[in-house]
């Protein structure tokens, strides 16, 4: 999924998690093609505070056109190609919160096949290797070997609207039932009984329904029908442990090229990014995501972030944009700067997905402003529609926390802003104890306090 909403702004965050900064809404709308899923341009965050209530009222602006997760116009190669819209705002670093495109494509994968068909049929002159030569062995553990080993667990997935609008993203098996892990914003437009297959390498296409989906964490579960008995799940890492520098290995479907391999390093942790589809209904997404320079376009929001030895250390979500993109499509492309939710925090919002069909959000229960000023998350004096800020009987209210409180640190991680208190939180789980830093009237506390739970993303 990339990170493309550039023109949209941020919903503001709620006293529970945020809401999803890569998923696009059921309804295309601007150019975010989600098939190609972690390319949309992200939204600016907004100044307002959200209320208590998750999630926060919808954005105003969409995570941005061609934005690649799932925005109006579908997240992959779109089925009706909608006009370019123009961009407004910005997308790049707000409050340290990074304004990220879902990767969704639209045009790309038409364009994409046919760029790719001409230059094959211009004709060239061509030199066979000697048959004699003795054939290639590639050790398991260096790239192409890690390949050969995901590719035939990552599938390619097309989703359509009752309305004929979609895209494509990917996904990659979850278990031998057949389950299928993407992103929220890649299979939004097939929600309200729309259409979902996914395709192997093989050639094996299969029809799917969706399991569940949380639009907040940007994750969803579909589950493929009449599976097949051969499905062998990609192992999962522990993204808790990825450092730095290390090497990461993205398979998707950018611009509807299925099967794709790029290579690259984790080149920050922990990074602060909302995003969306740019739609006006569209709500955010916000994830402390994994940042890498391996190329990631329209078309590989959910598909599996790999390490060094073929393990899912996360799920490709958005990019962060210069612009808008090539090809007259409004979408842009990758500059090094792709954004994935960590895999921990997936598998358990996967797990809960499969158990009950619906996510589970921790929250702190304040309502907290989502303003850039740098200096922490401000307890807002009002929560949303005249609401209180501090949930009475909440987490934050048995922990003494009150409205004008600078909330600076969560545990060890530093706070700049609300939406980065909001990405640490939703790293938890409901009844995780955390320790809250904060300041009042010039002064510092801390607060120690058990994370509450809220059920759905309505």
């Amino acid at each position: 999924m990339s990170t493309e909403n550039e023109g949209n702004a941020v919903p503001p965050a709620p006293s529970a998690p945020p809401v999803p900064m890569a998923s696009p809404a059921a309804s295309p709308q601007g150019h975010a093609p989600e098939g190609n899923a972690p390319t949309a341009p992200l939204p600016p965050v907004p100044h307002a505070a959200p209320d208590g209530s998750w999630p926060p009222p919808p954005a105003t602006p969409a995570y941005g056109d061609g934005g690649a997760g799932g925005p109006g116009a579908g997240w992959g190669a779109s089925y009706q190609q909608p006009a370019p819209k123009p961009r407004s705002g910005r997308g790049g670093l707000v409050a340290a919160v990074l304004v990220a495109a879902l990767v969704a494509g639209g045009l790309g994968g038409g364009l994409g096949y046919t760029l790719a068909k001409d230059r094959d049929d211009r004709g060239s002159t061509t030199i066979s290797s000697d048959s004699s030569a003795a054939q290639v062995k590639r050790a398991p553990g260096t790239i192409a070997g890690v390949a050969a080993r995901a590719l035939p667990s990552t599938v390619t997935i097309e989703a359509e609207s009752n309305n004929g609008e979609g895209g494509t993203g990917t996904g990659f098996v979850f278990d031998t039932q057949g389950h299928i892990v993407t992103n929220n914003h890649v299979v939004a437009e097939a929600v309200d009984g729309g259409k979902l297959t996914a395709s192997f390498p093989n050639g094996r296409k299969y029809d799917a329904e969706i399991v569940g989906h949380a639009q907040g964490y940007d994750v969803a579960v579909i589950k493929l029908k009449n599976a097949p008995s051969d499905l062998k799940p990609l192992a999962l890492g522990d993204s808790d442990k990825v450092a730095v520098g290390d090497e990461t290995i993205a398979i998707g479907a950018p611009f509807g090229l299925s099967n794709t391999v790029t290579t690259g390093i984790i080149s920050a942790k922990n990074r602060p990014v909302a995003s969306s589809d740019g739609s006006s209904s569209s709500k955010a997404s916000y994830m402390s995501a994994l940042q890498t320079d391996a190329s990631i376009n329209p078309g590989n929001s959910g598909g599996p972030l790999l390490d060094a030895s073929g393990a899912v250390i996360g799920i490709n979500s958005a990019i962060q944009s210069t612009g808008s993109g090539g090809f007259g499509s409004g979408q842009s492309g990758s500059i090094g700067l792709g954004f994935a939710i960590p895999i921990n925090q997936a598998k358990y919002v996967a797990q809960q997905l499969i158990k009950t069909g619906k996510p589970v959000y921790a929250k702190i229960g304040a309502s907290v402003s989502l303003e850039d000023s740098g200096d922490g998350a401000q307890i807002t004096d009002q929560g949303t529609g005249g609401s209180a800020a501090v949930e009475s009987g909440g987490p934050a209210d048995k922990a003494g926390l009150k409205p004008g409180d600078v909330i600076t640190k969560l545990d060890d991680h530093v706070i700049d802003s609300g939406p980065t208190l909001i990405g640490e939180i939703w790293t938890h789980k409901p009844g995780d104890k955390v320790t809250i830093t904060y300041k009042r009237g010039g002064q510092e506390h801390t607060a120690q306090l058990t994370l509450g739970a809220r059920e759905g993303d309505s």
